[in-house]
């Protein structure tokens, strides 16, 4: 395949699997969890955010 068929694969594949965003099978159950929790603390007031450069940042640092 030339690179503009596989893009053209890759858009269609696309296109067919956003029209299922609503499959529970898609997300694991890890991740579920995760994001469960975390509103949950959203809920309560414990959750801490950043602001993103600053976090964008600090990973640049860390990473470097």
């Amino acid at each position: 395949m030339t690179t503009s068929q596989k893009f053209m694969a890759m858009e269609e594949l696309w296109e067919d699997m956003s029209k299922n965003t609503n499959d529970e099978s898609l997300t694991p159950q890890w991740h579920k969890a995760v994001l469960h929790e975390r509103e949950k603390q959203i809920a309560s007031g414990e959750a801490i955010f950043e602001n993103f450069d600053d976090a964008k940042q600090d990973l640049l640092k860390k990473f470097s």
